[in-house]
């Protein structure tokens, strides 16, 4: 099990239904994205911080392991606004507005982030993925989502296995040993995933399968009062961006 889905499983909000979740976290997303950079995406990024430090109760150190991933594509795409190619100025020079535009997208991304994260710390895949059928997604295309989140699990751990092996006997101690170990990783991992998606339907077979799993969903009601305090944070967001947004340009 991945970090970011061992800490949705131990959340606080892990018993609350996923559309409250959904409400605040997506909401802030879509803030970061439709607000003004400044000082809207700013505001929102400060907002999910406080919201996932505090009542989500996520480690500061669990969420900085997350989300230094999408912040590294954050700051790679920001600066590549940096520079313009062509013109005056010769084939590659810094462009005007640069560094401008660099930190607005840094602000819009990272905000953006930030909003993602804190659905996904709080929502585990096997709880959002059932009730989806009821949101009118096929039930074939949730069972294939189902079954491929179990079965990357599976060849997550035969990969750490592989190498944990690979490793024992000095498959690491060279360049040409990390590649020769590298490939057999790959084949092992191949072979390892066909094999268990072939038990897998096999045992699907054999339990009867008719197009349809059938799992066990946690019990969970939307809180109104839950979703109305997350819109009234939205819109605060929203109007306070547009009152700053004057005076702080």
């Amino acid at each position: 099990m991945l970090p970011i889905d061992a800490a949705a499983h131990s959340s606080r909000w892990r018993r609350r239904h996923p559309v409250d979740k959904a409400v605040l976290g997506l909401g802030l997303t879509l803030l970061a994205i439709s607000l003004p950079p400044w000082p809207g995406a700013a505001l929102v990024l400060l907002s999910a911080l406080v919201v996932l430090l505090g009542p989500a109760g996520v480690p500061g150190r669990r969420l900085w392991r997350a989300y230094r991933v999408p912040l590294g594509f954050c700051v790679t795409g920001a600066l590549t606004l940096l520079v313009q190619v062509g013109g005056p100025g010769g084939f590659v020079s810094l462009a005007a507005d640069g560094p401008v535009r660099a930190g607005e997208l840094l602000l819009r991304t990272s905000a953006a982030s930030l909003g993602v994260l804190l659905f996904a710390f709080t929502t585990p895949m096997s709880d959002l993925l059932p009730r989806l059928v009821r949101a009118g997604i096929p039930a074939p295309v949730v069972d294939v989502a189902l079954v491929t989140y179990r079965m990357s699990f599976l060849l997550l751990d035969s990969v750490r296995r592989i190498r944990e092996a690979q490793a024992a006997r000095l498959g690491h101690t060279g360049r040409a040993a990390e590649w020769r170990s590298l490939a057999g990783l790959g084949a092992t991992a191949f072979v390892r995933a066909f094999d268990r998606a072939t038990r897998l339907q096999a045992g699907l077979a054999g339990r009867g399968y008719d197009g349809t799993l059938r799992v066990l969903v946690p019990e969970a009601r939307v809180s109104v009062r839950f979703t109305a305090a997350s819109c009234a944070l939205l819109a605060m967001l929203a109007a306070l961006t547009f009152v700053l947004e004057r005076p702080l340009t």
